[in-house]
C-alpha cells in the first residue's frame, strides 16, 4: 500500500486528497487495503479518509459495534469533519449504520457494501479449527466469488490474526455483538440518500440481506455486481467505483 498511514491523538488512518469527505470503514477481517482503489480513483476529487476500527484495542467488556460507533464519532469530531459521505463495508457497514441513526446531521449518504446489520453467516462465529492453515484458507475463501482474490498475503494475515488469543476473544465478542444488534427495527430512522452496493454471489450477506435493506431503508437504490462476493471493492473494483460515481454524481452538493 503506497499510501501514508496517519497517527495522531490514539488514531490511525489515511488521509487522502481534497473535497467532499468519503469515510470508510472496513470490516471485522479488514484492513485498509480494502479500500485501495477507492483511494485510488476517488482521492482525485474528494477527501478520502480511512480510520482503522479499534478491533483489537477495546477492553473486551466493551467490544462492540455500539463501542466502534461511538469511536467514529469522537474521530470525526477530532477531525472537525461534516456532511460525510460514508461507506462501510460488512462490520464497518453496521457500524455505519448505527452511526447514522446517532448522528443524522453529520452524514450527507450513505453506502453499504456487503453490510451486516440484519443477517449474516459470520465469518468470525467459530474458528474450531483455526491452527489449521488449509481451513483459514478455505474461510478466506469463501469470502469472495473467486477464490483467487484471497491471495497468499491475505490468508496469511487472517492466519495470524485468528491465532492470537487476544485478537480472537474479539472478534468472537464483536461477531456476536453484531448478530444481537440487530437493525431491522431502526432503518426507518435512516432519511438520507443510501446506496446498497451488493455482489450477486455474498455468502455471507446474502442477495436477500441487500434486498431487505432496500425494503426497510426509505430512499435506497440497490446496485448488484455479477460474480461478486461479499467485498466487491475488493473483487470488482473498477465496476464498484463506476457505481459509486454514478451515486456520487446524483447526489453532489450543487456549489
Amino acid at each position: 500500500m503506497d499510501f501514508v498511514l496517519k497517527e495522531k491523538h490514539g488514531y490511525s488512518y489515511i488521509d487522502e486528497g481534497e473535497g467532499e469527505v468519503l469515510l470508510c470503514l472496513h470490516g471485522l477481517m479488514g484492513a485498509l487495503s480494502n479500500w485501495d482503489a477507492v483511494i485510488r480513483d476517488f482521492s482525485k476529487e474528494y477527501r478520502v479518509i480511512i480510520p482503522i476500527l479499534p478491533i483489537y484495542d477495546l477492553p473486551l467488556l466493551t467490544t462492540g459495534v455500539k463501542t466502534l460507533a461511538k469511536h467514529i464519532h469522537r474521530f470525526v469530531n477530532h477531525m472537525g469533519l461534516s456532511d460525510v459521505i460514508l461507506l462501510g463495508n460488512s462490520l464497518g457497514g453496521h457500524v455505519g449504520l448505527i452511526y447514522c441513526i446517532n448522528h443524522p446531521q453529520v452524514v450527507k449518504t450513505l453506502v453499504l457494501t456487503g453490510s451486516s446489520g440484519l443477517y449474516e453467516h459470520a465469518f468470525g462465529g467459530s474458528f474450531p479449527r483455526r491452527e489449521s492453515y488449509d481451513f483459514v484458507k478455505e474461510k478466506v475463501e469463501y469470502t469472495f466469488y473467486d477464490p483467487a482474490v484471497a491471495t497468499k498475503e491475505l490468508v496469511d494475515d487472517v492466519f495470524k490474526t485468528i491465532n492470537d488469543r487476544n485478537r480472537v476473544i474479539r472478534i468472537l465478542a464483536m461477531a456476536k455483538s453484531a448478530i444481537r444488534h440487530n437493525m431491522s427495527k431502526d432503518l426507518h430512522k435512516i432519511h438520507i440518500p443510501v446506496a446498497l452496493i451488493w455482489g450477486k454471489n455474498d455468502k455471507i450477506t446474502p442477495p436477500e440481506v441487500a434486498n431487505e435493506f432496500n425494503q426497510l431503508l426509505p430512499d435506497s437504490e440497490l446496485f448488484w455486481i455479477d460474480h461478486c462476493g461479499h467485498a466487491p471493492m475488493m473483487e470488482h473494483p473498477e465496476e464498484f467505483n463506476r457505481l459509486l460515481k454514478v451515486f456520487l454524481e446524483k447526489h453532489k452538493v450543487k456549489v
